[in-house]
């Protein structure tokens, strides 16, 4: 499975990395929101893990670029992942067309369930389209 994290502090590419390669997730990765754009459209994700707050444009106007597409590869799923505890965070996320909120630091165990929850209910979708 591929994996696109877009997140400009390389430290917390790091962990999600390190912690994605021990169930052979291969792991690519985007320092802002604009590469996690363009890399989205280059290639062929399970996924994206998305940082909320980032230099150019941010996490939510990167998911709505996405799903603006409105095609089938545009409705992967999308994990906004932030350390902003701001109670309005989940709801703009929902909005803007993430599937899901985690909140930083990532804990291992919860990041495998949530990726496989969404992946599996992604799956049973396009199977059913």
């Amino acid at each position: 499975m591929r994996v696109l994290f877009v997140d400009d502090d390389a430290m917390n590419r790091r962990v999600v990395r390190d912690m994605l390669q021990i169930a052979g997730v291969v792991l690519d990765e985007a320092p802002d929101g604009e590469t996690g754009v363009q890399m989205f459209e280059a290639g062929d994700y399970a996924l994206i893990l998305m940082d909320l707050r980032m230099p150019g444009i941010d996490g939510l106007t990167a998911i709505r670029r996405i799903r603006a597409r409105g095609d089938a590869k545009a409705r992967l799923p999308i994990i906004l992942v932030t350390a902003d505890t701001s109670v309005d965070i989940p709801e703009r996320a929902l909005a803007s067309g993430a599937d899901d909120v985690m909140m930083k630091p990532v804990a291992m165990k919860a990041l495998f369930k949530t990726i496989g929850q969404l992946v599996a209910a992604h799956a049973k979708r396009q199977a059913a389209a």
